[in-house]
């Protein structure tokens, strides 16, 4: 159960390079024991933040505040933090051992409490007979936990994840990215994780912070994220989604050409331009009924082969141009027979539709 004091609070915190503006009036709170992930594609202030965090890029305005503890102004030796970057950043001329041990070292601990951590530190991250090896003699996957076992030598109470990933190939990735949730897990260590990768988002962290030009666009839990997008920016950048220009019929309806269809709301008057948001995973083709909301006639365009499942193009008979990206599973194709050319009928639920204004196009990733 966590305090409801937050381990973390940053507070109307902006941040500047000459005329250009990297983190504008952020506001955020983090309680104990969290996984956060800072997701967003480069250069949208995911990582200025977290160096900012650690006093590594201190902030122009706005308070941190690390465990009630105002850190604005603090170096880095005076905030409670471990961290861990891309590159690992291991002493290539210390061993192992000495490596996880350099900051108790720094602390002046006593050698037989330094050796028993270690000994602790490189159990829990798996490579118990690592000790005396130098990095050069490990993969990049076991350099990443070495690096890991450093940051939490000290026992921070917070710990920072620099795209720590990034570097390594994908399986290790999956494998290393499992690990250290588990980890997380055990320890209770309040986590940010720097990433690019949505993916990798929504697997490890309790809540997602999505940031876009020095901005948090949405924080919410995995799923919130995924389902319920507060702005076609999330909408677009987190997984697929289908934007279709539309026009409102009234507060629960949308026209696409001669296609009508019901959402849960348009906050828009009759007749206004809206852009329609969908996932391709939503769009359903079995048990449907012709002349039932929501479900209407179309036509199987390209289809490609992405392994579990097929990503279809259809275009709806009602509204010919209009392109929507349909995921169907292996066993749908099988016993649907589904291929190009094929007319059958599509169903979208309401409660997935997602409507925003025209004028706010969904970004770039």
């Amino acid at each position: 159960m966590t305090s409801p004091e937050p381990m973390l609070r940053i507070a109307r915190l902006s941040k500047r390079f000459g005329a250009f503006t990297a983190l504008r009036d952020i506001e955020l709170s983090i309680a104990r024991g969290e996984f956060v992930c800072f997701l967003g594609p480069s250069g949208c202030g995911k990582t200025t933040l977290l160096r900012a965090i650690a006093g590594l890029d201190p902030q122009d305005e706005g308070v941190i505040e690390l465990a009630g503890r105002d850190v604005s102004r603090a170096p880095p030796a005076e905030r409670d933090f471990g961290i861990v970057f891309q590159s690992y950043a291991l002493f290539p001329n210390l061993t192992i051992g000495d490596n996880i041990a350099y900051g108790l070292v720094n602390r002046g601990r006593p050698r037989a409490e330094i050796d028993r951590r270690v000994e602790e530190l490189l159990a829990l991250v798996g490579l118990p007979e690592q000790r005396r090896k130098y990095p050069v003699q490990l993969s990049g996957g076991q350099q990443q936990r070495v690096a890991l076992a450093r940051a939490l030598a000290t026992s921070p109470g917070l710990l920072l994840l620099d795209e720590p990933l990034s570097a390594l190939d994908a399986r290790v990735r999956i494998r290393l990215r499992d690990e250290i949730r588990g980890l997380q897990k055990r320890l209770g260590v309040t986590t940010i994780m720097v990433t690019h990768d949505q993916e990798e988002a929504l697997a490890m962290a309790d809540r997602i912070v999505v940031m876009n030009h020095g901005v948090i666009e949405q924080i919410g839990a995995p799923e919130e994220i995924y389902r319920q997008p507060a702005t076609p920016f999330v909408a677009d950048f987190v997984g697929h989604m289908t934007f279709l220009d539309a026009v409102s019929t009234g507060p629960r309806g949308v026209r696409i050409g001669g296609l009508e269809l019901h959402v849960r709301e348009t906050n828009a008057p009759a007749g206004a331009p809206v852009r329609l948001a969908m996932r391709p995973e939503e769009v359903r083709t079995r048990d449907l009924v012709e002349g039932e909301a929501n479900v209407f006639r179309g036509r199987v365009g390209a289809l490609a082969f992405l392994g579990a499942f097929c990503r279809a193009r259809v275009e709806p008979v009602q509204s010919p141009g209009a392109a929507i990206t349909a995921d169907f599973s292996a066993n749908a194709m099988r016993d649907l027979a589904i291929a190009t050319g094929q007319e059958r009928l599509f169903g979208l639920s309401e409660a997935t539709l997602r409507v925003f204004p025209a004028r706010a196009e969904p970004a770039a990733s």
